[in-house]
């Protein structure tokens, strides 16, 4: 199937998958078009200001108050609470979880890595890692704590959302927002991250004194079209409220929206597109250059979390380090790899792991990067064939207890950095 997609980050959309179906003039008319029902979804508060507003007007063949009262069912790994274990200091990374060899669906598969904040005040996230290999059957999920940032690393997956049909693959990101319902097919077994955030809707950061073009484009930005399906079979809607699951049973499918407009819906992107800024003289420069989207905080230049990433690009800068330098921050980093190498770290590092290095925890490129980039011939050399991201947080990101004691945790990622002799010369 082939899905058709509108372009263009924070529009107004109008879409309709019949005809006619779409009031106007007005959004709830006393009775709409073909029997549907018009139901408003609000992403942010009513009042928001009229550029930060986000709401979109639904007309669906049954409206969401249809379906039986939720029970609480099982956490399995999902968490929204981080404190089961101590935070350590130290610098942590994973190798790739592996792929399951029985069915998983892709909630049964996301396992809670990191978080921090409190989905009560809005505030702060939770980083997930999901790997799957089975289609969502006669079920459906959807987040009321936060919108979902999905980092697809190995296999394509198709989004069934209420607002259309979102086809992805790895090298894209999908964003659901909070509220919105879908279900997860696949084709093939799938691996990635997913960066649930509490805070400001995510969006692409002003650009200051880049001018008008660059970083990624808005038009970019991919919203589906109107879709739906007329199915009456049982089915399950699991919620995640208030940090924990829920499960409704409902006699339709719950993505039944016939028609839509506004400018609260899904969307994908290609990490592809983004138009790095780089040096093009000397030093290396810091890593928000490279932002994608940006959850705003209340401190102004501080933000909740950035996304970021770190794509091909040529690298020409003269008498200079090129790799990310040693640094400790004040903001927290969650990396991830999508494919290829990461040019600080060109062993260890591997495409579908992970590493976190939080709040004033050194780190940098490890001692065979740091003496190779210190004698490199610095001629412009084209990083490419690789693609690794990080969700830079300002809160720390405190590891789970499934995270600091799965086998996946490299307990001797501290030895990389042992090789870093003292190479001072008194003058």
């Amino acid at each position: 199937m082939t899905m058709n997609y509108m372009s263009g980050f924070g529009n107004e959309f109008a879409t309709e998958a019949i005809p006619g179906a779409l009031p106007v003039g007005q959004n709830s008319p006393q009775q709409p078009a073909f029997g549907l029902y018009a139901e408003q979804i609000n992403g942010t508060a009513f009042t928001a200001p009229r550029s930060a507003n986000k709401r979109s007007w639904m007309y669906r063949i049954r409206p969401s108050v249809v379906h039986k009262p939720y029970e609480r069912i099982d956490n399995c790994l999902i968490r929204s609470r981080f404190d089961e274990v101590e935070t350590t200091p130290n610098q942590l990374r994973w190798s790739p979880l592996p792929l399951p060899t029985s069915p998983t669906t892709f909630i049964q598969g996301m396992v809670t890595m990191a978080g921090n904040g409190d989905f009560h005040t809005h505030a702060g996230v939770a980083i997930h890692m999901y790997v799957a290999n089975t289609s969502m059957k006669n079920e459906f999920f959807y987040n009321a704590d936060g919108e979902m940032l999905i980092v697809l690393q190995q296999g394509a997956l198709r989004f069934c959302t209420e607002m259309g049909i979102i086809d992805a693959a790895p090298g894209e990101i999908v964003v659901i927002p909070r509220g919105i319902k879908f279900r997860v097919e696949m084709n093939e077994p799938a691996r990635g991250y997913i960066l649930e955030n509490y805070g400001a809707l995510l969006r692409i950061p002003d650009l200051g004194p880049i001018g008008a073009n660059g970083l990624a484009n808005p038009r970019d930005f991919l919203t589906p079209v109107a879709w739906y399906e007329e199915v009456t079979e049982m089915c399950d809607v699991i919620a995640k409220f208030q940090g924990n699951l829920w499960k409704g049973v409902y006699n339709h499918s719950p993505l039944n929206v016939v028609a839509w407009h506004g400018n609260y819906a899904p969307y994908k992107y290609d990490l592809s597109t983004f138009n790095c800024i780089n040096t093009v003289n000397f030093d290396h420069p810091d890593p928000s250059i490279y932002t994608v989207l940006t959850s705003p905080s209340d401190t102004p230049g501080t933000a909740n979390m950035d996304f970021v990433i770190f794509p091909p690009r040529w690298m020409v800068a003269e008498h200079t380090f090129r790799p990310p330098w040693f640094h400790r921050n004040f903001m927290n980093e969650f990396m991830g790899l999508i494919e290829g190498v990461y040019d600080a770290k060109e062993e260890g590092f591997l495409p579908g792991g992970a590493s976190l290095h939080n709040c004033m925890s050194g780190h940098g490129p490890d001692a065979d990067t740091h003496a190779k980039a210190s004698t490199m011939e610095l001629k412009p050399v084209k990083q490419e064939k690789t693609m690794a991201f990080m969700f830079e947080t300002r809160f720390v990101s405190k590891p789970t207890a499934f995270a600091m004691s799965c086998a996946e945790l490299q307990r001797d990622y501290w030895e990389c950095w042992q090789g870093l002799k003292p190479t001072f010369k008194r003058p």
